[in-house]
């Protein structure tokens, strides 16, 4: 019982979504230098950007493994809990730019490589974060009404943004594939099924 309630608690689950951030605020917070003399705001680019990503993806296989398993009780705590890890998502993201701004040191910087590929990608996709992000609670849902879900949906354009970001500002393709090809087998499953029963909505 007691187990119960604390894996249904919302402090259990943000502690759990906080716990990768914890080391890489101590070595913000610190002014860590890695081993080969690059400044935290530097290193931490990475394990931050790719945290963004993966709790991203997390939400959104949430539902083509709720078709998948309909039965399954897991799933149907994940979607539940699915906006947490959306708000976790862009909260990730939000630390990525903001160490990207630090390091890049000044706005002239930023403006100058604005225009690269993986660089435009990567402000795309936080943009369309910010009001999926803002939206993410029950007064939004009935605010918005019909209008909220479809605010959601750019999620995948996001995705499609975070993939090319995590692509050409690393130039390899290999670790951004392996995070995002799931996604992309799952959500065409899910699209599949949706459309070849007719069905107009993925259950919630």
């Amino acid at each position: 019982m007691i187990f119960k309630t604390v894996l249904n608690s919302r402090i259990f689950l943000w502690t759990l979504l906080a716990i990768p951030s914890i080391p890489m605020i101590l070595a913000f917070a610190n002014g860590a230098v890695s081993e080969d003399g690059r400044p935290a705001t530097e290193f931490l680019l990475h394990p931050t950007g790719e945290f963004a990503a993966r709790f991203m993806i997390i939400s959104m296989i949430i539902s083509p493994f709720r078709l998948m398993f309909p039965k399954n009780g897991f799933w149907f705590w994940m979607v539940r809990r699915r906006r947490y890890f959306g708000v976790a998502a862009f909260t990730y993201a939000a630390f990525h730019t903001v160490l990207y701004l630090i390091d890049m040191g000044s706005l002239q910087a930023v403006l100058g490589e604005f225009l690269a590929f993986g660089i435009w990608t990567g402000w795309l996709a936080f943009f369309i974060f910010v009001p999926m992000a803002v939206t993410s609670n029950d007064a939004s849902v009935r605010r918005l009404g019909r209008f909220w879900k479809p605010l959601q949906r750019f999620g995948y354009l996001a995705a499609v943004a975070t993939l090319l970001h995590w692509m050409f500002v690393h130039n390899e393709f290999g670790p951004a594939l392996v995070h995002f090809v799931p996604l992309a087998l799952l959500e065409t499953y899910r699209i599949s099924r949706v459309f070849g029963s007719g069905s107009t909505a993925a259950p919630a």
